[in-house]
């Protein structure tokens, strides 16, 4: 008989599943990935054409599971991939169908 996930597993994977519940957080974590270096709020402002209070809004999603971080610059905040916590994010289809999923670390 399969095993299921444990419980502090399924709670983690499931807020990264919520974060990215949004088509808007979707369009600003792939485009911080193929930008591959740290982006000011008013550069993703201008890619994804939503208002900066939302846009922040979004970020603020991203930066709690720890998809994006954040890097101060000067008086500025810029945004950039977190690679070692994205690398930890299963596919919907692994955890679903009983597939090995990457094991979480403590980075992510």
């Amino acid at each position: 008989m399969d095993e299921l996930l444990d419980r502090e597993t399924a709670q983690r994977y499931a807020s990264w599943f919520r974060a990215l519940a949004d088509p808007s957080r979707v369009q600003i974590v792939a485009y911080l990935a193929r930008h591959g270096r740290p982006t000011s709020v008013g550069e993703i402002v201008s890619a994804v054409g939503l208002a900066q209070s939302t846009v922040s809004q979004h970020l603020k999603i991203l930066t709690e599971v720890r998809f994006v971080l954040v890097e101060p610059v000067g008086t500025a905040r810029h945004y950039r991939i977190n690679q070692t916590c994205v690398g930890c994010f299963p596919s919907a289809a692994d955890v679903v169908m009983g597939r090995p999923a990457p094991s979480p670390t403590g980075a992510c």
